[in-house]
């Protein structure tokens, strides 16, 4: 993990993946601790609207027969339902109206899941159009949508940085978000605190 000062400026992204009721304290698929990602998430998204670098946040946005969903064979409950309290970002989160921030719906397909950020989305599109190179990234879940937008990102040519206090896992098996840290940094991601982006 890097302790060395991180400063965004032109050809950085902050990506907030998935930060929405249903994966915090009291949703349907609650994240343990998912809330504590909002207050270093906001840090980011204050310093990135002051310098004016693109934001952008993703989204589950699910059908309510979603092929995820345990009534359909999947391994979780029903989640961010497109249009439901669920499905609308953490109300703590600070998301900036005033500045073009781009929210990038996924999983709405019902016979596909998508826990990248990427897929079936046109994300990439965007993040080319802005000359963005590297982006910063925090959200949830860890160990699902966290690490496969990160992967997903890396193989597309970014540089990523994760905001390492600003993910938690689901952690369905013990030791899945460690696991997932390891993987992303195995990968070539820079694991570093939300403190050292300066």
């Amino acid at each position: 993990m890097t302790h060395l000062p991180l400063t965004p400026g032109p050809g950085d992204a902050l990506v907030l993946v998935d930060v929405q009721n249903d994966f915090l304290p009291g949703g349907s698929l609650a994240v343990k601790g998912g809330d504590q990602v909002v207050p270093p998430l906001n840090r980011c998204i204050e310093l990135f609207s002051q310098r004016k670098l693109p934001i952008f946040a993703t989204r589950d946005w699910h059908p309510a027969d979603h092929c995820s969903f345990v009534a359909q064979g999947g391994p979780w409950p029903p989640h961010c339902v497109a249009g439901t309290h669920g499905a609308e970002f953490a109300p703590d989160l600070h998301l900036p109206p005033h500045l073009p921030i781009v929210k990038i719906g996924k999983g709405h397909d019902p016979a596909k899941d998508s826990y990248s950020g990427f897929e079936g989305t046109d994300l990439d599109r965007h993040l080319n159009l802005l000359g963005v190179r590297r982006l910063f990234v925090g959200g949830l879940a860890a160990d699902y949508c966290v690490l496969n937008t990160v992967l997903d990102g890396l193989k597309l040519g970014y540089q990523v940085v994760v905001l390492s206090d600003a993910i938690r896992a689901v952690d369905v098996n013990p030791g899945d978000g460690d696991r997932a840290l390891g993987e992303m940094a195995g990968r070539g991601a820079v694991l570093a605190e939300s403190g050292t982006v300066s």
